[in-house]
């Protein structure tokens, strides 16, 4: 479908789609969680762990926090009822002592878990070896994707510049990626084109947040306007028509959408969580042509992070998405880096437009970005999901839209974890 354009929305409309919870706002809200269990605590006199009670911490970002129990240095379960026989899996967690379980006590110690570092804030905390390889605290590498060209078509350097470090096969019991390939959004394989970018930054005011590269979806060309192959307008089409994964494109409540995709492209990896997580995080920044000329239409780009099996919160197993269940588009209640004049006020852009310079969004005609966000899921140690990060011109080809992709974690310092999507409070 092809869109005739249309006079930009007045202020008074652009008021409406905020008030529905839409682009151009600050949102506000709250999801009620309950603290998590924490940490493991130490062993005590008996051999077997103490208890290590989580503290609950709530963000101060305004949008309704999340509680995390800071962990109290990781061993002792203390509910494992443990043997003398080496070759037995006192804890449950798939290791014996003899397979280098190095505390068969504790179910969040073994080969096949994560390093946390100990919480120098935390008197009580005790250092431990959580991945049982000789050495406390030792914590994964903070970067695995230096000298990654821009071109790079390899999808494992794609998860590299996502910050997932660690491939293994099906056969070890590790925990780490076990397939990386690009996509279209139904999880079809893809050919690497232009849609796909590894940068490290995005014009001079935005930058990676760990590591040295980030991940770029483009439904246009994943370049800025400096670099070879970039798209030099507001469309750019190498892909043509997709097909949508089930449930989506997701509409935004007044906003009906069409429901045909184009240039839709994503990366989709399948991993394995360490046995001690609890969940998982990652950083993402959604730029848009049709702000603000095409706020609540129906040719609203999205990006969306499909994950299977679908954990409880997802929508349709899409994780990212506003406290209004709003998916991330131009309608996002976190669309707030934009220009404003006197036709659209500062309030409705309180991040200002410092971020779209020299991106390519705001050169041609008017544009917008949300901040820096972060999603979160939570996992259950030692399972195995594929996480889908995609993105797709809705209705037609044209006025594309771009996704930063960041600095995965794992969660693994006890506590609860829900699916949710906040501002980051201090980005880099």
């Amino acid at each position: 479908m092809k869109r005739s354009h249309l006079v930009l929305f007045g202020l008074a409309a652009v008021l409406g789609v905020a008030a529905a919870g839409s682009g151009g706002c600050t949102a506000t809200g709250e999801r009620s969680e309950f603290p998590g269990d924490g940490g493991a605590g130490g062993e005590d006199s008996s051999g077997k762990g103490g208890s290590g009670a989580g503290q609950p911490t709530s963000s101060s970002d305004g949008v309704g926090g999340s509680f995390v129990g800071p962990g109290a240095g990781g061993s002792g379960a203390g509910d494992a009822q443990c043997s003398n026989d080496p070759n037995v899996d006192d804890d449950g967690d798939g290791f014996s002592e003899a397979q280098g379980d190095c505390n068969d006590c504790d179910a969040n110690v073994s080969p096949g878990s994560i390093e946390v570092a100990t919480d120098p804030n935390d008197p009580m905390a005790k250092p431990a070896d959580e991945d049982c390889d000789t050495v406390v605290d030792n914590v994964a590498p903070a970067s695995c994707d230096d000298n990654i060209a821009l071109q790079d078509a390899d999808p494992q350097n794609g998860a590299r510049a996502l910050d997932l470090c660690q491939f293994i096969t099906p056969d070890e019991k590790k925990w780490g990626v076990l397939s990386a390939q690009y996509v279209r959004a139904n999880g079809a394989p893809a050919n690497y084109s232009r849609h796909i970018g590894i940068q490290s930054g995005f014009g001079p005011n935005v930058n990676v947040q760990k590591g040295t590269r980030m991940l770029t979806l483009s439904s246009g060309y994943a370049r800025l306007p400096s670099q070879a192959g970039s798209c030099g307008g507001l469309s750019c089409s190498e892909i043509g028509a997709g097909t949508p994964p089930p449930g989506f494109p997701q509409d935004v409540p007044g906003c009906s959408g069409d429901p045909d995709i184009n240039d839709d492209v994503g990366l989709e990896v399948k991993v394995r969580s360490p046995k001690n997580a609890t969940g998982y995080r990652f950083k993402f920044k959604f730029y848009s042509m049709e702000f603000p000329e095409w706020v609540c239409t129906s040719y609203n780009d999205q990006f969306i992070a499909l994950v299977q099996p679908a954990p409880m919160g997802s929508i349709n197993g899409n994780i990212s998405f506003d406290q209004n269940t709003n998916p991330v588009s131009v309608n996002i209640a976190f669309f707030d880096v934009c220009q404003y004049d006197s036709f659209y006020p500062q309030f409705l852009c309180p991040s200002g437009p410092a971020e779209l310079a020299e991106t390519g969004f705001g050169t041609w005609d008017e544009a917008g970005a949300t901040s820096w966000l972060q999603t979160q899921a939570p996992i259950k140690g030692g399972d195995e999901v594929t996480i889908r990060w995609a993105i797709w011109d809705t209705g037609d080809t044209s006025w594309d839209s771009t996704v930063l992709v960041d600095g995965f974690e794992w969660v693994a310092n006890g506590g609860t974890v829900v699916v949710g999507t906040d501002p980051i409070e201090d980005p880099k």
